[in-house]
């Protein structure tokens, strides 16, 4: 596992261990991360939102400026990535 996905795992779980956190990391993201020592580089938004019982919320990628031959084959074949809890 590589350490960006690491990082992001571990404010997961600091998220629901610690109320507190959590709602500091949903009001001020890029000032939160940066005091656990995650760079936000200058003139990047960083958003957190919580999924409920009631809202999922789904990311929409940035469309890509070219596809490879494995991207081509999962949209041809119908592949999806997602992830419903």
């Amino acid at each position: 596992m590589n350490d960006q996905a690491n990082q992001y795992q571990q404010l997961i779980a600091k998220c629901w261990a610690d109320e507190a956190f959590k709602q500091q990391l949903l009001a001020d993201p890029a000032e939160t991360l940066q005091a656990e020592g995650i760079e936000v580089p200058e003139g990047v938004q960083v958003r957190f939102m919580e999924n409920t019982a009631e809202v999922l919320n789904v990311v929409i990628p940035p469309k890509p400026t070219e596809l490879t031959d494995d991207a081509l084959e999962g949209v041809a074949g119908g592949a999806a990535c997602y992830s419903v809890l």
